[in-house]
């Protein structure tokens, strides 16, 4: 049976993964493996729909899919209608920070969130607009103002930090949209989006006191979520990629502030105070076992993500808050591969460029080059199908059996970076704040 791919879709996923990078859309064209893993996530995109909580860290090896596997995640949880905030961690973007480097991440998080109706990013005024949409409908039903019934909407979230003037703000965008007030709505957009710097600024164009600062990222996000339920969404999901970044400070205290940030996270996901809020964080294992840079260095953190002491001997368990990405394996990479193909064809079997057995020659040319990273970490070897299957496509009278020999297959040494980092012997001497 043929089913036609989308060309949207079999561009999207063809132009990624030759270029290196992750598909952003279409990833179930050729997931593969990881069964166990991909229901454990589901689950706990199940207890966050149910207004729980849940807190996953995903470990595996560069260039293995730890980033390929967060997007399915992301995928799912937009279509169980979840809300889904994503950023990666750089230098300059941290969970803790005094230099604005928190408020950096909040804001990329903000530029990044995402619905199941506008899934690339910038869905924050959509999500502002549906709620008052539903608040209206119920003001007029009951005779009552609109921003009234805003209010007592907004009500619990005053007990959290910040609330009372998240409230303040939504009711002031609700003002902006019935008086035709576009700056004030653009203004309180500003501040959901943790763009406003000075408290000041912030009173003058909204009334409002306190403004998403380095030390409110975690209680702004909890207030999100709380909101985003309001507005008719099962929750919020916040995914964070390249926690390596953190792994890397040079700085002891900077590095311990961060790792501090995660264990509060963690409890209050533990301990179900965080409603409809999930976390998941994606990482190298070097960034988690290292017990003197990594999570492992923070001794409250290790106790509570150390592995089953029982899960030996090819036993698993997927219940604690650490994933560990299996590899996959060469039966996998095969599936993997083929599946590639079958995009590149658009679906149309009769369009395959190269037959099963190309396919295993191929697995054979990339063992007899690199070993067996070919399918541990295939980043590369994936881009060279692919580079294999261009060649095929314009070149009608080339043979698969020709061109294997002069394919060149390098092992992704990319992941080297992560193990760089600075020495922590100019901790005593750093000048610079978190």
């Amino acid at each position: 049976m043929t089913i036609t791919i989308r060309p949207k879709d079999r561009d999207a996923v063809i132009q990624s993964l030759r270029a290196g990078v992750v598909p952003r859309t279409g990833q179930h064209l050729i997931q593969v493996g990881r069964t166990n893993e991909i229901e454990t996530l589901i689950g706990d995109i199940d207890r966050i729909a149910d207004g729980g909580s849940a807190f996953r860290i995903v470990t595996g090896e560069y260039g293995a899919g730890k980033t390929f596997f967060l997007n399915l995640v992301r995928t799912v949880a937009l279509e169980k209608k979840l809300v889904v905030a994503s950023a990666d961690l750089n230098p300059d973007r941290r969970l803790h920070a005094s230099g604005g480097q928190a408020r950096s991440l909040y804001a990329e998080l903000m530029r990044n969130i995402s619905t199941r109706t506008k899934p690339d990013g910038g869905a924050l005024a959509g999500i502002v607009e549906k709620f008052i949409s539903t608040a209206k409908l119920e003001a007029k039903a009951n005779g009552l103002s609109t921003e009234t019934v805003i209010r007592e909407k907004l009500n619990h979230l005053t007990e959290l930090v910040n609330g009372y003037d998240f409230a303040d703000v939504i009711a002031a965008y609700c003002r902006g949209v019935e008086e035709g007030l576009e700056q004030l709505k653009a203004d309180a957009i500003r501040w959901l989006r943790g763009e406003f710097t000075t408290k000041t600024d912030a009173k003058q164009a909204l009334g409002v006191r306190s403004i998403v600062d380095d030390s409110a990222v975690y209680d702004q996000l909890k207030l999100l979520a709380r909101f985003v339920r309001l507005a008719g969404f099962s929750g919020l999901l916040v995914s964070l990629d390249e926690l390596v970044n953190l792994y890397k400070l040079s700085n002891t205290q900077a590095r311990n502030a961060n790792y501090e940030q995660i264990l509060r996270i963690l409890n209050d996901s533990l301990q179900g105070s965080a409603d409809g809020l999930g976390f998941v964080l994606g990482g190298t294992p070097e960034f988690l076992l290292d017990t003197r840079r990594g999570l492992y260095s923070y001794p409250a953190l290790q106790s509570r993500l150390a592995q089953n002491t029982f899960a030996v001997g090819g036993l698993v368990d997927f219940t604690g808050p650490v994933v560990r990405l299996s590899s996959l394996t060469p039966e996998d990479f095969y599936v993997l591969l083929q599946n590639i193909r079958h995009v590149y064809a658009a679906g149309d079997q009769a369009k395959h460029l190269i037959p099963d057995q190309g396919i295993f020659s191929f697995m054979e040319h990339c063992s007899s080059r690199i070993g067996d990273s070919y399918f541990r970490t295939p980043r590369t070897t994936i881009t060279s199908f692919i580079n294999l299957l261009a060649v095929l496509e314009q070149n009608t009278g080339a043979a698969w059996q020709d061109l294997l020999g002069g394919i060149e297959v390098i092992a992704d040494t990319d992941g080297l970076a992560d193990a760089h980092v600075d020495s922590d012997d100019v901790d005593e001497f750093a000048s610079f704040k978190m």
